[in-house]
């Protein structure tokens, strides 16, 4: 999610723009539409009138720095304890946070990072890392998938070349998945287990996940889409009919809302099915990983320090201590509550910018009760506020009958699966406007990202 003012100028890191296929308005919008029908995706008003473009030295430092800070995040969330039970206290989490841990320690630290998909924000200095999602249960996946599909058709109508290039990321997580059972000697039997009712429009139809499993079976997978509440047919059966590997497609709290009830999930993981990513995840995607990181660790190289300089923004577990920032000694609560402006908290555990507050949209009162009520619970970060920088884009609207290239300040999120590069999408306003931004936005618009 974005959590910043739009920056006064073009960033020349962006590069230039793509011109809008040959095609009509109506063509546009009907292909788009088309491709993103029956997944859950909100109806927007305004849509992309061509992929967001990057120059190819951009869009590998996506990925490249993508995966650079994941492992760091990745050593620096088991360092915060050497058993689950301490990493559990280190961040002030329960069991009904992270309820699906293994047996097997291994396997859960193995695969805690291979589903990887941060939210990057381009300030003045370059890309800025505001979170991780680290997890089977992001969005983003299928949606570019479908998103390059549109693309790929329009361009592509003209019987010329394509004018850019991307990752694919089903083809991607495909990759992961092989790998998988080539490490454990696994049968190629895959499980994507998820819920409906969880999408950001309720939805009835299982196309969302029958692209992947479809394309899957293309790969020689034997792949089935299963409901949570249907997972003891994972494990509770003849052998040659179990499923003992799959994606956790579906978020705890969420579900938890929904009134759904994870116990088979327990059962199919106690029964022997390996289902990525790890609950270890949750402790990579805690936004607490990211202060422990940004305050710097023992075993760090001077690399190390001035990668997280370049690309994190100052970031701190809050509570009442001292802390640095800069070279200036300081204590944390006070200076927090007197740099309102500068400054944003939020939640270790939360997701769609439910649990963000940004200084300078917050009234004092409010955010002075926000810092106090987050440095006792000891369970928030507080980040420094990132200016987005622009870029243009060409739209549509409903209303359009051509194109039409306005300025926009996005939030960017490279897919990697296995440190693969798996393609990247963008979330942005179309009035150059900035605030919290998510997938499940219906005020935004979603694009993704391709290079030449």
């Amino acid at each position: 999610m974005s959590q910043s003012a739009v920056g006064s100028r073009i960033q020349p890191w962006f590069g230039g723009y793509l011109d809008p296929p040959t095609a009509t308005a109506e063509e546009i919008r009907t292909v788009q539409r088309h491709e993103i029908r029956d997944i859950g995706h909100p109806h927007q008003e305004y849509l992309p009138a061509a992929p967001f473009l990057l120059p190819r030295s951009s869009y590998a430092e996506l990925f490249r720095a993508a995966d650079v800070m994941a492992g760091l995040v990745h050593r620096t969330a088991l360092e915060a304890g050497p058993t689950t039970a301490q990493r559990m206290a280190a961040f002030g989490a329960t069991d009904q946070d992270y309820p699906l841990f293994l047996a097997d320690s291994m396997l859960e630290e193995r695969y805690a990072s291979c589903l990887v998909r941060p939210d990057i924000v381009i300030g003045p200095t370059g890309p800025q890392f505001l979170e991780l999602n680290i997890s089977g249960g992001f969005a983003g996946t299928v949606e570019s998938h479908c998103g390059y599909a549109a693309w790929r058709a329009l361009y592509g109508a003209a019987g010329e070349g394509l004018p850019f290039t991307h990752h694919d990321p089903f083809a991607a997580r495909a990759d992961l998945f092989d790998d998988v059972c080539e490490e454990l000697a696994l049968p190629r039997r895959l499980a994507w287990v998820g819920a409906l009712r969880e999408s950001v429009l309720p939805i009835e139809e299982t196309r969302y996940f029958d692209l992947e499993t479809d394309y899957l079976h293309s790969r020689g997978f034997d792949a089935e889409y299963v409901e949570v509440e249907d997972a003891d047919q994972l494990w509770d059966c003849a052998p040659q009919d179990r499923y003992p590997l799959g994606l956790r497609h579906f978020n705890v709290a969420d579900l938890s809302a929904l009134g759904i009830g994870i116990e088979p999930v327990r059962r199919a993981l106690d029964g022997g099915c390996l289902l990525l990513s790890t609950q270890t995840s949750g402790f990579l995607g805690n936004k607490m990983a990211l202060g422990l990181l940004s305050e710097g660790r023992p075993w760090m190289s001077a690399a190390e320090h001035a990668f997280v300089e370049r690309y994190l923004p100052w970031t701190r577990v809050l509570t009442d201590r001292r802390t640095s920032v800069g070279s200036t000694d300081v204590q944390l609560l006070p200076y927090a509550v007197e740099n309102q402006e500068d400054l944003v908290v939020k939640r270790g555990i939360g997701s769609n910018g439910r649990q963000v507050v940004i200084g300078r949209e917050t009234d004092v009162g409010t955010w002075r009760e926000t810092v106090e009520s987050a440095a006792a619970a000891g369970t928030s970060v507080v980040q420094r506020f990132v200016p987005i920088q622009s870029t243009w884009q060409s739209v549509l609207t409903d209303a359009l009958d051509v194109p039409e290239t306005v300025p926009v300040a996005p939030v960017i999120s490279p897919l990697l699966f296995g440190r693969r590069p798996a393609g990247a999408f963008t979330r942005f306003f179309a009035d150059n406007s900035a605030g919290i931004i998510s997938v499940a936005s219906r005020s935004a618009m979603s694009n993704v990202v391709v290079t030449r």
